[in-house]
């Protein structure tokens, strides 16, 4: 986990130049990519899935270094072509799980967050799951384990395969001539994001695009045909912990409701969007048709609320990146308290952009922690050994923080409802 942790301290910096650089270049040419409060919400949802990372919030049912020692037939030497190889294995169990998540309603689940922005830019690429605790792929790396690929490895290749998938999530970069045929580019994966009838369900690929073709799940983007991005039944919140279980829970309330019993058991396992009749008879949900006519989603956010937003974001991010550095000082149950923290500081700020009145309370749950740990700890996890006065900066975060979704939630929005 410090391992992985040390790579994310340094992928994360990386990350936000890029975002910045293609904002930049969207201004100068004129084209819009990013709307804030969806960035924000994009940006949050990757802070989520770092939290999951960091306390170890996996189930693993088989784990590699088991395959590897029971399973293995021959053992590769440690050259380059270990490498090669584990990587293009990587990226060969990464299609058909990413696949499968799309064309089973079960595993949709795990995977519905990262298409829920309605936009489609380089921020977009870090909405992760936090949903996919239990890891029910392991038997796409048996090829692997068979080969004797050593686990080192793996956790080497795993996270550079990752973030190889950061960069082509921008609308910023069109057609890159033969590389189209070789590699995943910008190209596919907007039709990969898209919603249109033409696109949807296609381009899984991660790093090769030769899986599509040699699978039958290959589309072009076509120029008369303009993507359209977002998930066909809109999530409607900025809060990813919400559409981390969205399609969960329409599930759990379908089976429920379902009369036939063998309905109950098949609708996990039937293509993603299936519904029993009767319950879709019973309990229609509204999901775009025409997905030219989508109107994307847009709470009254008022320019303060946005730069209220911006900074719990920045700040949210600046605990994150002190927990990375510093991972190896926390006990589990501190890492695990620290981790709450920040989760119920990213539900209430998301709560808070949708103008949900829970943000309120769950601002009260977060104070009340928050003030509880410095307490117990005598200081806000040794951060004035690095930052003198940094605990007392907490303290009137935590305040002002409070303070401001109470401000936002009941007294703004009374002023919005008086000038309408």
């Amino acid at each position: 986990m410090e391992t992985y942790a040390t790579a994310l301290s340094y992928a994360i910096p990386g990350f936000v130049l890029l975002i910045i650089i293609e904002y930049i270049v969207s201004r100068w040419k004129g084209q819009e990519v990013n709307n804030s409060m969806d960035t924000i919400a994009s940006l949050s949802s990757g802070m989520t899935n770092t939290l999951k990372d960091l306390i170890g919030l996996a189930i693993v049912i088989v784990s590699y270094g088991w395959m590897v020692e029971h399973l293995a037939i021959t053992t590769i030497t440690s050259t380059v072509w270990l490498y090669i190889t584990a990587f293009i294995l990587i990226d060969f169990a990464s299609y058909w799980s990413h696949r499968w998540n799309h064309e089973l309603n079960i595993m949709w689940n795990r995977h519905i967050v990262h298409h829920s922005s309605e936009e489609f830019n380089l921020s977009c690429a870090l909405r992760q799951s936090i949903s996919g605790i239990v890891g029910v792929y392991f038997f796409l790396s048996i090829p692997m384990a068979l080969l004797g690929i050593p686990t080192h490895v793996i956790a080497i290749i795993g996270p550079l395969h990752l973030f190889a998938q950061f960069w082509y999530h921008t609308r910023l970069i069109d057609r890159m001539g033969f590389l189209e045929n070789i590699i995943v580019t910008p190209s596919h994966h907007r039709v990969h994001h898209a919603i249109n009838p033409e696109y949807i369900d296609k381009n899984y690929a991660a790093i090769f695009i030769v899986w599509d073709k040699l699978f039958g799940t290959f589309q072009e983007e076509q120029k008369n045909v303009p993507p359209v991005y977002g998930v066909k039944k809109a999530v409607q919140t900025w809060n990813p912990f919400l559409i981390n279980y969205q399609h969960l829970w329409q599930l759990i309330k379908d089976a429920w409701h379902a009369q036939n019993m063998w309905d109950k058991v098949r609708i996990w396992f039937m293509p993603t969007g299936w519904r029993p009749s009767d319950v879709a008879k019973s309990f229609p949900i509204a999901v775009i048709d025409n997905v030219y006519e989508q109107k994307k989603y847009a709470p009254p956010a008022s320019p303060n609320l946005k730069a209220w937003s911006w900074f719990q974001l920045i700040f949210n991010n600046a605990l994150i990146y002190y927990a990375l550095i510093h991972i190896a000082s926390f006990s589990y149950f501190n890492l695990l308290m620290y981790a709450l923290f920040i989760g119920l500081s990213i539900f209430a700020y998301t709560s808070l952009m949708d103008r949900h009145p829970i943000a309120v309370a769950t601002e009260i749950a977060k104070a009340a922690l928050g003030i509880s740990l410095i307490y117990r700890l005598e200081g806000w996890f040794d951060i004035d050994d690095y930052i003198s006065g940094a605990t007392i900066i907490m303290i009137v975060y935590i305040l002002i923080s409070l303070i401001a979704s109470y401000y936002f939630t009941y007294i703004e929005r009374r002023k919005e409802s008086i000038s309408i």
